[in-house]
């Protein structure tokens, strides 16, 4: 009875305030290079483990010859699987105000968009996606090796069984219809992530327009969206997200509002539902485009922000908030979009669009380094 008047509650007043796409706007300045960018007070203590991302060097091993890689995420054997838009390009020209994708006489993404990489190598053991896709987004693999993702062409969510490469097993969304998620007719408007529990339970990231997590259960019916009508949090483009089932907590790069967001999931109690949400602010954090978890820990990669903003990653504990390192590759990184976190807490990947390329970490303890 619960949830079902939770239910009744959130979506009788669910807004939308279309937004346009801005990729690499300039935005405003914290203060100086120097004050900002080189006294980041990490407040580290010795006695708390903290695992640094540590590039490896030369993966991949030869070029992928992919284009803009949207997603990046691993499935049970440690492989990542990349989500790329081959020749395809999201500019001012792709969508109309009304959210509307304008190239529709281009037809699908005639390449395999979806591919399985070696761990080792970074070379490409198998892929698939050809003819599915018109603008990728979002890709997560679930505990399942289910693969989920997001087409903001068209406004949809699609689950693929490791079987079935060809048909999803689960659609949300109508294609190529941007709208409001109602009970009885569930739109979107440019979804761009999804996280799955455990438990069955689906969050998608519901994106560039209606500005909103939406909670499903494993069938697919739409249970409540995040922020509830009530909550004074307010989201403006969450880009990605990631689940941290212990902590029963959802996080979210809070892009245009430049933080990271972590409501209540919901998985444990409804109840808890109501608890405000952990923010995570701070001067140097930018424009965050991708969030990733393993146990008590978020990894964040921000975007171009404005020029006293470096581009990098943070490492960031979730239970109290606080940034603990930063990072980033030994030539720098120039517009990230997504990172993942292997299942066992070894290694990380990031992935860019422009340039079009995937980074290998190796997750490793600072001090023991020292």
């Amino acid at each position: 009875m619960l949830s079902f008047l939770l239910f009744l509650f959130v979506f009788t007043g669910i807004n939308c305030e279309p937004e346009t796409v801005r990729e690499n706007s300039d935005y405003f300045s914290y203060g100086s290079n120097e004050d900002i960018l080189k006294n980041l007070d990490l407040h580290l203590p010795k006695d708390e483990i903290v695992l640094r991302p540590q590039e490896v060097k030369d993966w991949p091993q030869q070029s992928l010859n992919v284009g803009q890689i949207t997603s990046v995420s691993i499935n049970s054997l440690g492989q990542p699987v990349i989500f790329h838009r081959a020749e395809r390009v999201w500019d001012e020209s792709t969508f109309n105000e009304s959210n509307i994708y304008q190239n529709l006489d281009k037809g699908p993404i005639i390449e395999d968009t979806i591919l399985v990489l070696d761990p080792h190598t970074g070379s490409v053991l198998h892929s698939w996606g050809a003819y599915a896709f018109y603008m990728p987004h979002g890709l997560t693999v679930d505990h399942h090796d289910n693969v989920w993702v997001t087409d903001v062409a068209k406004h949809q969510v699609f689950k693929y069984t490791p079987s079935n490469h060809k048909y999803p097993s689960l659609t949300i969304g109508e294609a190529f219809t941007a709208g409001y998620p109602y009970r009885r007719r569930v739109l979107l408007c440019m979804p761009t992530s999804v996280a799955v529990a455990t438990t069955g339970e689906i969050f998608v990231a519901d994106g560039y327009c209606n500005n909103q997590i939406l909670k499903f259960n494993a069938a697919g019916k739409l249970l409540l969206a995040i922020p509830t009508y009530s909550d004074t949090l307010t989201l403006n483009l969450p880009h990605s997200i990631t689940l941290l089932e212990h902590l029963d907590i959802v996080c979210v790069a809070d892009r245009e509002n430049m933080r990271i967001v972590c409501p209540k999931a919901g998985l444990k109690s409804y109840v808890k539902m109501f608890e405000p949400a952990t923010i995570i602010e701070d001067p140097t954090l930018g424009r965050v485009f991708a969030v990733a978890s393993h146990g008590d820990m978020i990894y964040a990669v921000n975007g171009p922000t404005s020029q006293n903003i470096a581009i990098r990653g943070f490492t960031v504990n979730a239970v109290n908030g606080n940034i603990l390192d930063t990072w980033e590759p030994s030539t720098g990184f120039t517009n990230p979009h997504s990172l993942a976190v292997t299942r066992n807490g070894s290694h990380l990947y990031v992935t860019e669009i422009g340039p079009n390329i995937i980074w290998k970490f190796e997750l490793t303890d600072v001090y023991d380094k020292k």
